[in-house]
């Protein structure tokens, strides 16, 4: 039973409050920045030029209106929705069934395999540029949906292929026996008892792959150049000369661009930090 706070000793009442205070201020300084754009999207441009701080004095969505008008956000917001679904749904599949072998047979080389496939994680974005380029290129996939798909599956190869090896290695491998046994193959196996199983690991390395694709701009300007292509996050290129003094527009921009990956983490952030912590401590 929990001690009431006004029994504890001074030293823990303090320890206390200053752990309270320091996560409080964490979580201010984490979703201030999102508090202020999506305010100052609401406000006139002279009332963010006067008070950067201060509540619009009306809400009006007229800087979405004006963000719309500019850029050809709808369109952009269209081609992120097929990008990155493609490239989640791609990357869990092929990924989980990659993840099943290294959690489940012993093979040559497994170990240094693996490594080498998880150590990608660290390569620095700017090394990539060019060789995915070169590639891209010479697969005549250039300024098209199926290049930025296929960069993206690969992009978050070694994060998924963590998260799911790491889910599948913590299914009992009691229920694959119970499933040979009853006469279901490997691929049957596979499918209707092990993906089931490891539903949480899979939605987890969904969840981060999509944020990976939405969020992602470096290569999407790099590899498109048609607006029939071009993804979201490229549509805030549009206020950065001639519109860069419509502040209004502009954060309307920016909202509609982060908003859905801040939905969409805050609805699944539980089950993505559960199944990243799975496996941290035996029981």
């Amino acid at each position: 039973m929990e001690t009431p706070f006004f029994k504890m000793k001074p030293a823990v009442k303090a320890a206390l409050i200053s752990k309270y205070a320091f996560l409080a201020g964490c979580v201010f300084l984490a979703l201030f920045p999102i508090f202020w754009v999506i305010m100052s999207s609401f406000k006139t441009n002279a009332e963010i030029m006067g008070s950067a701080i201060s509540l619009p004095s009306q809400f009006s969505f007229a800087g979405y209106v004006q963000a719309i008008t500019i850029s050809p956000i709808p369109k952009f917001f269209l081609n992120s929705i097929i990008i990155s679904f493609s490239a989640t749904f791609l990357n869990v599949l092929f990924l989980s069934m990659a993840a099943y072998v290294f959690a489940r047979f012993t093979f040559r080389h497994k170990n240094k395999l693996y490594f080498i496939l998880s150590l990608s994680m660290v390569i620095p974005m700017t090394a990539l540029l060019q060789p995915v380029y070169i590639v891209i290129k010479s697969l005549n996939l250039i300024n098209t949906m199926q290049g930025l798909i296929l960069v993206y599956t690969a992009l978050n190869m070694p994060m998924s292929l963590i998260i799911l090896r790491a889910a599948f290695s913590s299914i009992p491998r009691s229920l694959e026996e119970a499933a040979y046994l009853d006469g279901a193959g490997f691929a049957r196996t596979f499918f209707q008892i092990i993906v089931p199983a490891a539903k949480g690991g899979i939605s987890s390395a969904a969840v981060l792959t999509f944020l990976n694709c939405w969020n992602e701009f470096t290569f999407a300007l790099m590899l498109t150049s048609s607006q029939n292509v071009r993804t979201l996050p490229l549509s805030l290129n549009y206020f950065r000369s001639q519109f860069s003094f419509n502040y209004t527009a502009m954060f309307a921009a920016i909202t509609m661009a982060v908003l859905p990956s801040v939905l969409i983490f805050a609805l699944f952030q539980e089950q993505v930090v559960r199944s990243l912590t799975a496996g941290a401590v035996k029981e």
